[in-house]
């Protein structure tokens, strides 16, 4: 679509042209200027605004060629009522077009019928009718076409903000369901040991006092994007690659024994994807498994990273956290977005292990 810039430019090429031509035909037919002047003039100057005052450019328009068409200055299929006439029909309601259609076919029939013999006059009705019947139907082609476009713009925003909605869902679960496991475990321990190993039951509330702080900065983190003016939440960067090790040591103050291996680095959208798959896993075994030994792995290699996280746990704990989570969905979601392969499930000799295969590009 041109530039708005080089339509109203359009329409004023346009519109002096027209006068142009009228002149020429008043001249040529030896109008009078008192009269073949305005009437060049109001036939062809306001197409220059018929972008922002469509009907009133239509009815000045052909109230002026029908002028011309009683004094004869010119006998031609209302070209420059055609003009003025898709504007009107791409602008205005359907209610608005049909009838200025009516009006403008109607009163320009009577006016080349009372000026022309027929049969020509008849000739020339039909030929008006096609030339302004073709720039109506083509305003109205144009109206239904902006209008679909601007409903598939609509849903697509919309689709954008339910997709983003869910992304952050995802994150704020991953972030909650890990912290809270972790609070969880540690709460049971320090009221079991309270009475009797107040020291364990200190260590404790301060394993789940660090837990609480950090979720509740990774939370801000996730929530900045929903408010705006809160440009430290936007800024804060997401969690990714280097942040495993804290991860681990977490893990390890529930009572699960994770071991980390990394090869190879990855760009920071991948690398979130792969910190919360860890995370998830990591979290299950906290909530099923522990306490249990754990062995995280990620391979980077030429087109793809593989994630591996293998635990000693009961394997059958997997089906309570398939009728009762979301974390394996949310973690499969995540591998499917960029197209990659997903797995968990009990092993033969016990435990259970989770792998996620994600191409680099």
């Amino acid at each position: 679509m041109l530039p708005t810039a080089y339509l109203y430019a359009l329409d004023v090429a346009t519109a002096v042209l027209l006068v142009l031509v009228y002149l020429d035909f008043a001249r040529l037919n030896h109008v009078p200027p008192w009269l073949g002047y305005p009437v060049a003039v109001l036939v062809g100057a306001p197409l220059a605004l018929r972008r922002k005052r469509p009907l009133l450019t239509l009815g000045i328009v052909l109230t002026a060629q029908n002028v011309a068409t009683i004094t004869h200055i010119t006998l031609e299929p209302y070209s420059a009522t055609a003009f003025a006439m898709y504007m009107v029909a791409s602008a205005c309601s359907q209610r608005v077009a049909v009838g200025a259609l009516a009006a403008a076919l109607g009163s320009a029939w009577v006016v080349v019928l009372f000026s022309e013999e027929w049969p020509e006059s008849g000739g020339l009705c039909v030929f008006l009718a096609l030339v302004v019947c073709a720039a109506w139907a083509l305003g109205r082609t144009t109206r239904f076409r902006r209008s679909h476009e601007a409903r598939e713009a609509a849903e697509a925003s919309a689709k954008a903000v339910a997709e983003e909605r869910m992304r952050i869902a995802r994150e704020l679960h991953d972030v909650v369901a890990h912290s809270l496991s972790l609070i969880t475990v540690k709460a049971g321990v320090a009221a079991h040991v309270a009475p009797t190993q107040p020291e364990q039951a200190q260590e404790a509330l301060e394993v789940i006092e660090r837990a609480s702080r950090g979720t509740l900065v990774e939370m801000r983190r996730l929530l900045g994007v929903l408010r705006s003016e809160d440009e430290e939440a936007e800024l804060a960067p997401m969690p990714g690659m280097g942040d495993l090790p804290e991860l681990v040591k977490r893990a390890s103050l529930a009572g699960v024994d994770v071991s980390l291996s990394v090869s190879g680095e990855l760009p920071d959208g991948l690398g979130l994807t792969v910190y919360r798959i860890v995370q998830e896993s990591v979290t299950n075994v906290v909530k099923h498994a522990a306490p249990a030994a754990c062995e995280v792995s990620i391979v980077v290699g030429d087109a793809s990273v593989e994630v591996r996280v293998v635990d000693d746990g009961p394997g059958e704990r997997v089906l309570a956290g398939r009728r009762g989570g979301h974390g394996l969905i949310g973690m499969r979601e995540r591998v499917a977005v960029y197209g990659g392969t997903f797995s968990a499930g009990p092993l033969a000799g016990g435990g259970f292990a989770v792998r996620a295969e994600v191409p680099l590009s």
